[in-house]
């Protein structure tokens, strides 16, 4: 490898050694599935060798004989086929993946130098004559011997003394940008903090922008005033100015020039400083995104050994092709990908891919390919299996629905193909009807389906008859970020991923019908049921003015859902923040973010809501979206909410406005003292525990106010001790809630116990 910056000075020889292996292992397997398509094509030879050559060195230098001899023994098959001896034939290829898993297990040994390496010895003992006999003899066996999944190993308890040894070779990493960095070791953790921080920063430089625009208003204003004065000046009568007041005039006007030019060059320098601030923010949170993005390839790449393992098992003829290897992919959506796609390729082979002779009776090639493919598109990223196999037969998908009684004949019958492949996703679904060591139990898709939601995306299937299947994930790009679509709920803002919405529309108030007590409209071909957003989280109903409202479809093909909220806003990219893990699940909402301005937004869990739809079908409470009359105004109730975290703060403002109420907020208890003397208020929301005033201190000081003493005052707390409580009611406040009941709507009922409902 070309030289580079690489620090492996607090690595011990055996770490190297470890590390060197693994970088070979991966190297031989690639080129071993290379040569079995193409026995002998040279530049694969050649790499397979010069691999197995390094690893022997390596080897020897930690004293690893059974290593050196089978990366020896190996090395001499290779040079056997470049000479045109022998040809890598399947058995062949077989006892080389053999060793490779074999050198590759002796080198994880290293790891835990305690074991008994007898077991060991006697398996390298059987591969060598193996692959001793594979290099004279034309007539290898087809079987390797059984793998193993952990090899104990005797390894060196300690490394020489002295003489000191000579400098390592470095390991061969593959030749690309990545591989001449520094090996840096960083838990997931702190990469995951790192990128909030970074994402913080980067909102924080936005928040300049809106200042800086309310400057220029500043600056349009002065003009005003400017030509204001100007005007004024000119309309004094001549006889009436004097020499003095012309003076005056000068001197004022010269005052304003010089403001405005002082305003002018600070505005510029402002403007200045914003820019570079946000392109700062900027790189920072793309080096910190890209810290936690790892190439595509590196998390699939094993699956070709995989796919080739297990066709042969299934007599079958498979090869993997990886598509977009070098595209970025977040660490953990790539872990959270390991077994969905697993799943796909077992079922690509077992259910998709035919046999060789009804391949070439087909007229295709007798080897299957697979294909597993990475991209970035529209802002998401799109991961594809597909292969060239049988397709789904959808004829055999409409019998197994009809046999699981999941729909019934004439349903069935008219289903569309996106809609039959759905059923597909469905927990215990299964075209097989009979059960293997691969497939035929039913797991598996839904498996797949659950796992692209973790990770807030989806998945889609495809097929076309004798030529093959797909399925297709649309997933965010990173988890620490989410596109969303902004909306207004009961006059707040929600965000809604936008990869789990279908279509976001504007819905006349002609085009909803009234079935069975419930509103619908068409979309699609298909009825799909519209309801409130307000209502699914908490609030009393939802209505939309005009005669048009605004809809947002969620769900699937099987079970979809209109939203209807107050009006659309805009798109953002978000950064997310979990929620307090002292709130529990909070109804409806999966994360929270802020946006440009700084103001928090909630992000809305759209699962969460779907299952809510569920509940108020089934029991018949789900209410109708109604159409507001215009003139019907009257006056809300006014509640201050007081409390130094944010995240409670927002839950408690949002949850009270969703009931009608109009609240306003405090971040402290003196920060809330000054608001309550200054605005009117029918109730007062307060924690205790708060910088600059506590709660009690406030509460005692609203009861001994003339113009507050008969203001209602409620204490939410997280303390929940009697003689907590005692002393609250004690100080004078009307009601006493800990904040572990926000599940349970108790919040809003005692607001509505003191003080009525939103409406006077």
């Amino acid at each position: 490898m070309s030289g580079g910056s690489e620090d492996y000075s607090q690595l011990s020889l055996l770490d190297l050694f470890r590390l060197e292996a693994e970088t070979h292992a991966q190297a031989l397997t690639a080129g071993l599935l290379a040569l079995e398509r193409d026995p002998t094509a040279a530049r694969h030879l050649e790499a397979c060798m010069r691999a197995a050559h390094s690893l022997k060195g390596a080897a020897r230098l930690v004293d690893l004989t059974p290593a050196v001899d089978l990366a020896h023994a190996m090395e001499d098959i290779f040079v056997a086929a470049q000479d045109g001896r022998l040809v890598l034939r399947h058995g062949r290829i077989d006892l080389l993946l053999r060793g490779v898993d074999l050198l590759a297990a002796i080198a994880r040994a290293t790891a835990d130098p305690g074991g008994s390496g007898e077991a060991a010895q006697a398996e390298v003992a059987a591969l060598l004559m193996a692959l001793n006999q594979a290099t004279s003899s034309p007539d290898v066996p087809a079987t390797p011997p059984a793998p193993a999944e952990a090899v104990a190993v005797a390894v060196p308890q300690a490394e020489p003394a002295a003489p000191k040894p000579p400098p390592p070779p470095r390991p061969s990493l593959p030749e690309s940008s990545e591989a001449a960095e520094r090996i840096l070791r960083i838990t997931a953790d702190s990469l995951s903090r790192l990128l909030g921080l970074s994402g913080e920063a980067l909102v924080e430089a936005r928040r300049l922008r809106p200042f800086t625009d309310r400057l220029m208003r500043l600056r349009r204003l002065h003009d005003e005033t400017a030509r204001a004065f100007d005007t004024l000046r000119d309309m004094l009568p001549p006889e009436g100015a004097g020499e003095e007041v012309q003076l005056a005039l000068a001197g004022a006007r010269q005052r304003l020039m010089d403001c405005q030019e002082y305003l002018g060059q600070r505005l510029a320098e402002l403007d200045a400083f914003d820019r570079r601030a946000v392109r700062l923010a900027h790189r920072l949170y793309d080096e910190a995104l890209a810290s936690r993005m790892r190439p595509f390839e590196d998390g699939v790449r094993r699956y070709a050994r995989k796919v080739r393992d297990l066709g042969r098992e299934l007599g079958k003829q498979v090869r993997l092709e990886i598509l977009g290897g070098g595209t970025p992919v977040d660490r953990d959506i790539l872990e959270h990908l390991d077994t969905p796609l697993g799943h796909l390729l077992r079922n690509a082979i077992d259910h998709g891919i035919e046999l060789p002779a009804a391949r070439e009776a087909a007229g295709k090639p007798a080897e299957g390919v697979i294909r597993l493919e990475a991209r970035h598109h529209a802002g998401m990223l799109q991961i594809i299996v597909t292969d060239d196999g049988q397709g789904i037969d959808l004829e055999r998908l409409r019998a197994a629905i009809l046999r699981r009684g999941l729909a019934g004949a004439e349903t069935v019958a008219q289903l569309s193909e996106a809609e039959l492949l759905e059923f597909l996703f469905l927990p215990g679904f299964t075209m097989k009807t009979a059960v293997t060591e691969i497939s035929g139990r039913g797991v598996g898709l839904d498996a797949v389906q659950a796992a692209a939601k973790r990770v807030r995306g989806i998945v889609r299937a495809a097929s076309e008859a004798g030529q093959g299947a797909r399925f297709q994930f649309e997933l965010p790009l990173t988890l620490s970020v989410v596109r969303t679509l902004l909306v207004e709920i009961g006059g707040e803002p929600y965000a809604l991923p936008l990869a789990s919405i279908e279509r976001a529309l504007k819905l006349s108030r002609s085009s909803i019908e009234l079935l069975e007590g419930q509103q619908h409209f068409s979309f699609g071909g298909r009825q799909i049921g519209l309801v409130g957003a307000q209502q699914l989280l908490g609030g009393t109903g939802s209505s939309m003015a005009g005669e048009e409202a605004s809809v947002v479809i969620i769900g699937d093909q099987r079970n979809s859902y209109g939203l209807a909220v107050d009006r659309f806003l805009a798109q953002r990219e978000l950064v997310v923040q979990p929620l307090d893990a002292r709130l529990g699940k909070v109804t409806g909402i999966s994360a929270a973010a802020l946006m440009e301005d700084g103001s928090p937004v909630l992000i809305l869990d759209v699962d969460d809501l779907l299952r809510g739809v569920e509940k108020l079908t089934a029991t018949g409470q789900l209410g109708q979206v109604a159409a507001t009359e215009p003139g019907s105004s009257k006056r809300r109730r006014r509640i201050l909410v007081i409390d130094d975290s944010l995240t409670i703060r927002e839950l408690e403002r949002k949850l009270l406005s969703q009931h009608g109420y109009e609240v306003e907020v405090a971040v402290d208890g003196m920060d809330g003292w000054n608001a309550a003397r200054t605005g009117h208020f029918d109730l007062i929301v307060t924690d205790i525990d708060m910088p600059r005033m506590d709660g009690i201190e406030l509460v005692t000081l609203v009861r001994k106010d003339p113009h507050l003493r008969e203001v209602p005052v409620m204490i939410v707390s997280y303390k929940d001790r009697e003689e907590d409580r005692r002393r609250g009611l004690e100080a004078g406040a009307d009601y006493y809630l800990t904040k572990g009941s926000f599940h349970d709507q108790a919040l809003v009922q005692a607001v509505v116990d003191l003080i009525g409902e939103a409406e006077a």
